[in-house]
């Protein structure tokens, strides 16, 4: 994986920064996961079903995104 900077808003900055290890990553995966769809397509209903489709063979269930989401 490679590094990159992105700019966010101060909350999400913060909330990141005071997130554990485990939830960083949990992070850093949906957030790569959604860049990469959004940047090679165009089509937002495209990239919604790609994002699910890929969450749900890396075993991303609903249920464990809302539970990322709550956090």
């Amino acid at each position: 994986m490679e590094a990159i900077t992105i700019k966010v808003d101060n909350e999400v900055a913060k909330l990141y920064q005071e997130a554990d290890s485990n939830k960083q990553e949990k992070a850093i995966w949906v957030c790569s996961l959604i860049l990469k769809e959004l940047l090679k397509s165009s089509d937002f209903d495209e990239i919604v079903k790609q994002v699910r489709e890929e969450a749900k063979v890396n075993g991303l269930t609903p249920e464990i995104l809302a539970e990322l989401l709550e956090d």
